[in-house]
Protein backbone atom coordinates (compact mmCIF):
# COMPACT_ATOMS: atom_id res chain seq x y z
CA UNK A 1 0.00 0.00 0.00
CA UNK A 2 1.02 3.29 -0.75
CA UNK A 3 1.00 5.85 2.04
CA UNK A 4 -0.15 9.30 0.61
CA UNK A 5 -0.07 12.68 1.92
CA UNK A 6 -0.38 15.87 0.75
CA UNK A 7 3.16 18.33 -0.22
CA UNK A 8 4.75 20.01 2.07
CA UNK A 9 8.27 22.23 1.92
CA UNK A 10 9.72 19.57 3.94
CA UNK A 11 9.26 16.57 1.29
CA UNK A 12 12.09 18.73 -0.79
CA UNK A 13 14.28 16.82 1.08
CA UNK A 14 13.94 13.58 -0.13
CA UNK A 15 11.65 14.66 -3.62
CA UNK A 16 14.44 16.50 -5.19
CA UNK A 17 17.47 13.47 -5.20
CA UNK A 18 14.74 10.85 -6.59
CA UNK A 19 14.59 13.64 -9.23
CA UNK A 20 17.89 13.92 -10.03
CA UNK A 21 17.94 10.31 -10.26
CA UNK A 22 15.82 9.94 -13.18
CA UNK A 23 16.64 13.80 -14.49
CA UNK A 24 13.50 14.41 -16.69
CA UNK A 25 12.73 17.06 -18.88
CA UNK A 26 9.23 17.33 -18.20
CA UNK A 27 7.84 20.47 -16.11
CA UNK A 28 5.98 18.02 -13.81
CA UNK A 29 8.82 16.51 -12.36
CA UNK A 30 9.85 19.58 -10.55
CA UNK A 31 8.94 19.77 -6.91
CA UNK A 32 8.27 23.90 -6.80
CA UNK A 33 5.47 22.73 -9.45
CA UNK A 34 4.26 19.90 -7.68
CA UNK A 35 3.88 22.68 -4.11
CA UNK A 36 2.35 24.85 -5.58
CA UNK A 37 -0.41 23.35 -7.92
CA UNK A 38 -1.31 21.07 -5.19
CA UNK A 39 -4.42 22.62 -3.62
CA UNK A 40 -5.72 23.11 -7.14
CA UNK A 41 -4.72 19.71 -8.47
CA UNK A 42 -5.20 17.73 -5.36
CA UNK A 43 -1.58 16.61 -5.66
CA UNK A 44 -0.32 13.62 -3.49
CA UNK A 45 2.90 12.34 -2.71
CA UNK A 46 4.82 9.17 -1.33
CA UNK A 47 8.29 7.46 -0.98
CA UNK A 48 7.35 4.13 -2.72
CA UNK A 49 10.35 1.33 -2.67
CA UNK A 50 12.96 3.81 -4.38
CA UNK A 51 10.42 5.45 -6.18
CA UNK A 52 8.75 8.87 -6.07
CA UNK A 53 4.66 8.20 -6.26
CA UNK A 54 2.71 11.35 -6.80
CA UNK A 55 -0.74 11.27 -7.98
CA UNK A 56 -2.92 14.23 -8.74
CA UNK A 57 -6.33 15.57 -10.70
CA UNK A 58 -8.94 18.60 -11.02
CA UNK A 59 -11.51 16.17 -9.82
CA UNK A 60 -10.36 14.19 -6.56
CA UNK A 61 -12.47 11.24 -8.35
CA UNK A 62 -10.52 10.68 -10.95
CA UNK A 63 -6.84 10.93 -10.50
CA UNK A 64 -4.19 10.05 -12.49
CA UNK A 65 -0.78 9.05 -11.16
CA UNK A 66 2.76 10.38 -12.55
CA UNK A 67 5.32 8.25 -14.91
CA UNK A 68 7.70 7.48 -11.45
CA UNK A 69 10.93 9.34 -10.88
CA UNK A 70 13.56 7.23 -8.91
CA UNK A 71 15.15 3.72 -9.26
CA UNK A 72 13.70 0.38 -8.04
CA UNK A 73 11.67 -2.85 -8.56
CA UNK A 74 9.76 -0.88 -11.51
CA UNK A 75 7.27 -3.92 -11.90
CA UNK A 76 6.37 -4.21 -8.32
CA UNK A 77 5.76 -0.45 -8.43
CA UNK A 78 3.47 -0.69 -10.70
CA UNK A 79 1.42 -3.43 -9.87
CA UNK A 80 0.89 -1.64 -6.53
CA UNK A 81 -0.22 1.38 -8.77
CA UNK A 82 -2.77 -0.62 -10.37
CA UNK A 83 -3.96 -2.10 -6.71
CA UNK A 84 -4.44 1.97 -5.83
CA UNK A 85 -6.73 2.62 -8.16
CA UNK A 86 -8.78 -0.34 -7.86
CA UNK A 87 -9.17 -0.19 -4.46
CA UNK A 88 -10.47 3.40 -5.01
CA UNK A 89 -12.83 2.42 -7.62
CA UNK A 90 -11.07 4.37 -10.42
CA UNK A 91 -9.68 3.48 -14.15
CA UNK A 92 -6.11 3.62 -14.55
CA UNK A 93 -4.46 6.19 -15.74
CA UNK A 94 -0.76 7.18 -16.19
CA UNK A 95 0.44 10.58 -17.56
CA UNK A 96 3.80 12.26 -18.39
CA UNK A 97 5.05 9.19 -20.28
CA UNK A 98 8.04 9.97 -22.26
CA UNK A 99 9.35 7.13 -25.44
CA UNK A 100 11.36 5.60 -22.72
CA UNK A 101 9.00 5.09 -19.87
CA UNK A 102 6.32 3.57 -22.96
CA UNK A 103 8.99 1.30 -24.10
CA UNK A 104 9.67 -0.18 -20.64
CA UNK A 105 5.91 -0.40 -19.75
CA UNK A 106 5.57 -2.37 -22.49
CA UNK A 107 8.50 -4.36 -22.25
CA UNK A 108 7.34 -4.91 -18.64
CA UNK A 109 3.51 -5.25 -19.26
CA UNK A 110 3.19 -6.78 -22.83
CA UNK A 111 0.20 -5.15 -24.64
CA UNK A 112 -1.71 -4.12 -21.38
CA UNK A 113 -1.69 -0.74 -22.31
CA UNK A 114 -2.77 1.96 -24.49
CA UNK A 115 -1.11 5.00 -24.81
CA UNK A 116 -2.40 8.62 -26.04
CA UNK A 117 -0.01 11.39 -26.96
CA UNK A 118 -1.58 14.32 -25.24
CA UNK A 119 -0.32 17.62 -27.16
CA UNK A 120 -1.81 20.24 -24.82
CA UNK A 121 0.45 19.08 -22.43
CA UNK A 122 3.48 18.76 -23.86
CA UNK A 123 6.02 21.46 -22.80
CA UNK A 124 8.22 23.74 -25.37
CA UNK A 125 11.73 23.55 -24.85
CA UNK A 126 14.33 26.19 -26.53
CA UNK A 127 18.03 26.03 -26.95
CA UNK A 128 18.90 28.57 -24.35
CA UNK A 129 21.59 30.09 -27.10
CA UNK A 130 18.66 31.09 -28.86
CA UNK A 131 16.88 32.54 -26.13
CA UNK A 132 19.99 34.81 -24.85
CA UNK A 133 21.22 36.06 -28.00
CA UNK A 134 17.72 36.27 -30.35
CA UNK A 135 19.85 36.11 -33.86
CA UNK A 136 19.07 35.20 -37.36
CA UNK A 137 15.68 35.87 -39.28
CA UNK A 138 13.60 33.70 -37.25
CA UNK A 139 13.93 36.56 -34.22
CA UNK A 140 13.56 39.50 -36.19
CA UNK A 141 10.22 40.21 -34.83
CA UNK A 142 11.28 39.50 -31.24
CA UNK A 143 14.49 42.32 -31.58
CA UNK A 144 12.33 44.69 -33.25
CA UNK A 145 10.02 44.74 -30.17
CA UNK A 146 12.93 44.92 -27.50
CA UNK A 147 14.92 47.65 -29.50
CA UNK A 148 10.90 49.48 -29.61
CA UNK A 149 11.01 49.05 -25.34
CA UNK A 150 14.66 50.45 -25.27
CA UNK A 151 13.49 53.52 -27.19
CA UNK A 152 10.55 54.20 -25.30
CA UNK A 153 11.95 53.37 -21.71
CA UNK A 154 15.44 53.77 -22.09
CA UNK A 155 15.87 54.00 -17.87
CA UNK A 156 14.05 50.82 -17.54
CA UNK A 157 16.01 48.69 -14.52
CA UNK A 158 16.41 45.49 -14.25
CA UNK A 159 16.50 43.71 -11.34
CA UNK A 160 17.21 39.88 -9.46
CA UNK A 161 14.11 39.16 -7.36
CA UNK A 162 15.11 39.43 -3.84
CA UNK A 163 13.75 40.52 -0.23
CA UNK A 164 13.83 43.88 -0.82
CA UNK A 165 11.69 43.92 -4.40
CA UNK A 166 9.78 40.42 -4.38
CA UNK A 167 6.65 42.69 -2.76
CA UNK A 168 6.56 44.56 -5.62
CA UNK A 169 6.22 41.62 -7.87
CA UNK A 170 3.16 40.15 -5.68
CA UNK A 171 1.76 43.73 -5.76
CA UNK A 172 2.32 43.86 -9.85
CA UNK A 173 0.95 40.13 -10.05
CA UNK A 174 -2.31 41.60 -8.78
CA UNK A 175 -2.63 44.68 -10.75
CA UNK A 176 -2.36 42.52 -13.76
CA UNK A 177 -5.44 39.53 -12.32
CA UNK A 178 -7.46 43.08 -11.69
CA UNK A 179 -6.44 44.20 -15.58
CA UNK A 180 -6.93 40.31 -16.68
CA UNK A 181 -10.01 39.98 -15.15
CA UNK A 182 -8.59 36.53 -13.68
CA UNK A 183 -12.07 36.22 -11.65
CA UNK A 184 -13.76 35.39 -14.71
CA UNK A 185 -11.64 33.04 -15.95
CA UNK A 186 -11.27 29.99 -14.09
CA UNK A 187 -7.98 29.01 -15.82
CA UNK A 188 -6.71 32.04 -14.75
CA UNK A 189 -7.82 32.50 -11.24
CA UNK A 190 -5.85 28.44 -10.47
CA UNK A 191 -2.84 30.37 -11.89
CA UNK A 192 -3.04 33.55 -9.81
CA UNK A 193 -3.10 30.90 -6.99
CA UNK A 194 0.17 28.67 -8.29
CA UNK A 195 1.97 32.39 -8.87
CA UNK A 196 0.59 33.55 -5.24
CA UNK A 197 1.93 30.33 -3.72
CA UNK A 198 5.54 30.75 -5.36
CA UNK A 199 6.00 34.22 -4.33
CA UNK A 200 4.72 33.24 -0.78
CA UNK A 201 7.38 30.58 -0.54
CA UNK A 202 9.51 32.13 -2.97
CA UNK A 203 13.06 31.68 -0.88
CA UNK A 204 12.31 28.31 0.92
CA UNK A 205 11.56 26.51 -2.61
CA UNK A 206 15.02 27.78 -4.07
CA UNK A 207 13.59 30.18 -6.99
CA UNK A 208 15.43 32.78 -8.99
CA UNK A 209 13.78 35.61 -10.47
CA UNK A 210 13.80 38.61 -11.92
CA UNK A 211 11.84 42.09 -12.73
CA UNK A 212 11.64 45.18 -14.83
CA UNK A 213 10.82 48.62 -14.21
CA UNK A 214 9.73 51.63 -16.11
CA UNK A 215 9.27 55.10 -14.13
CA UNK A 216 10.00 52.60 -11.04
CA UNK A 217 7.26 50.54 -11.38
CA UNK A 218 7.52 46.57 -11.95
CA UNK A 219 6.21 45.74 -15.31
CA UNK A 220 7.15 42.37 -15.81
CA UNK A 221 9.02 39.53 -14.12
CA UNK A 222 10.17 36.09 -14.53
CA UNK A 223 10.45 32.94 -11.81
CA UNK A 224 12.51 29.62 -12.57
CA UNK A 225 15.00 27.13 -11.40
CA UNK A 226 17.42 24.37 -12.62
CA UNK A 227 15.19 21.33 -13.93
CA UNK A 228 17.42 18.87 -14.42
CA UNK A 229 21.30 18.45 -15.71
CA UNK A 230 20.93 20.49 -18.66
CA UNK A 231 17.59 22.42 -18.83
CA UNK A 232 16.64 25.44 -16.80
CA UNK A 233 12.24 25.70 -15.96
CA UNK A 234 10.95 29.26 -16.80
CA UNK A 235 8.11 28.85 -14.03
CA UNK A 236 6.02 32.10 -14.50
CA UNK A 237 6.20 34.93 -16.60
CA UNK A 238 3.73 38.18 -16.18
CA UNK A 239 4.12 41.25 -18.07
CA UNK A 240 1.82 44.39 -19.16
CA UNK A 241 0.79 44.13 -22.27
CA UNK A 242 0.66 48.25 -22.94
CA UNK A 243 4.54 47.99 -22.09
CA UNK A 244 5.54 47.30 -25.66
CA UNK A 245 8.43 44.90 -25.87
CA UNK A 246 8.15 44.20 -22.05
CA UNK A 247 7.62 40.22 -22.34
CA UNK A 248 10.58 40.19 -24.96
CA UNK A 249 12.81 41.84 -23.16
CA UNK A 250 12.19 40.08 -20.12
CA UNK A 251 12.50 36.99 -21.79
CA UNK A 252 15.76 37.81 -22.58
CA UNK A 253 17.06 39.38 -19.88
CA UNK A 254 16.17 37.01 -17.36
CA UNK A 255 17.82 34.18 -19.23
CA UNK A 256 20.69 35.55 -19.77
CA UNK A 257 20.95 36.92 -16.36
CA UNK A 258 19.35 33.27 -14.44
CA UNK A 259 19.86 30.56 -16.28
CA UNK A 260 23.22 29.87 -16.09
CA UNK A 261 25.07 27.10 -18.74
CA UNK A 262 21.90 25.12 -19.49
CA UNK A 263 21.34 23.78 -22.89
CA UNK A 264 17.62 23.76 -22.67
CA UNK A 265 14.86 26.12 -21.13
CA UNK A 266 11.47 24.98 -20.70
CA UNK A 267 8.74 27.20 -21.10
CA UNK A 268 5.89 24.49 -19.78
CA UNK A 269 2.96 23.74 -21.61
CA UNK A 270 0.14 25.96 -23.66
CA UNK A 271 -2.47 23.85 -22.07
CA UNK A 272 -4.73 23.68 -25.34
CA UNK A 273 -5.25 27.69 -24.80
CA UNK A 274 -4.46 29.03 -29.05
CA UNK A 275 -3.39 32.63 -28.05
CA UNK A 276 -0.43 31.02 -25.71
CA UNK A 277 0.35 28.43 -28.43
CA UNK A 278 1.00 31.05 -30.62
CA UNK A 279 3.52 32.61 -28.29
CA UNK A 280 5.43 29.80 -27.78
CA UNK A 281 5.33 28.85 -30.84
CA UNK A 282 6.75 32.37 -31.61
CA UNK A 283 9.94 31.53 -30.10
CA UNK A 284 10.84 28.83 -32.59
CA UNK A 285 10.77 26.19 -29.83
CA UNK A 286 13.76 23.57 -30.74
CA UNK A 287 11.51 20.75 -29.87
CA UNK A 288 8.42 19.56 -27.60
CA UNK A 289 8.75 17.41 -24.82
CA UNK A 290 6.83 14.81 -25.61
CA UNK A 291 4.00 13.31 -23.02
CA UNK A 292 1.88 10.42 -23.50
CA UNK A 293 -0.80 9.26 -20.71
CA UNK A 294 -1.46 4.98 -20.43
CA UNK A 295 -4.86 3.47 -19.81
CA UNK A 296 -5.33 -0.07 -19.43
CA UNK A 297 -6.84 -1.73 -22.84
CA UNK A 298 -9.22 -3.68 -20.25
CA UNK A 299 -10.93 -0.68 -18.91
CA UNK A 300 -11.30 1.10 -22.10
Amino acid sequence: MIDFKSVELSDAGWVKPLLQISDFRGSEYNFTNNFIWKDIYHIAIAPYKGFYAIKSGLDPKEMSFLYPAGEGDFKAFMQEVMQDFAQNGQKFSMHGINRDGMARMEETFPGMFVFQEERDLEDYVYLAEDLRNLTGKKYHAKRNHISKFLRLYPDYQFELIDENNIEDCAKMNRKWCEINECYRNESLEQEACAVRMALGHYFQLGLQGALLRVNGQVCAYTIGERLNSDTFLVHIEKAFYDIDGAYPMINREFVRACAGDATYINREEDTGDEGLRKAKLSYNPAFLQEKFTARLKEQL
